[in-house]
């Protein structure tokens, strides 16, 4: 028997999922009990997304730093 550890999911595997799961809940055909677990699942997937969204933004601020002639602007997200 092998003790394998279950890697974490990606970000982009969380993301994937979410929107999956999105999409069945806006069906409208999933039971009270499905549809909670479901919004449960999916606030876990949302929290990995935003933790990982954050790691990022912090490794692109410390790499920046570290190269002072290098220039960042705010993202604009206009959608």
């Amino acid at each position: 028997m092998s003790s394998k550890k279950k890697q974490a999911p990606t970000f982009e595997e969380s993301l994937a999922e979410l929107e999956a799961l999105v999409e069945r809940m806006e069906t409208g055909e999933m039971s009270l009990e499905e549809s909670l677990g479901a919004f449960e699942r999916g606030i876990s997937l949302t929290r990995t997304c935003e933790e990982a969204l954050r790691a990022a933004e912090q490794k692109v601020d410390m790499l920046t730093s570290r190269a002072p002639d290098a220039a960042t602007e705010p993202f604009d997200d206009d959608t």
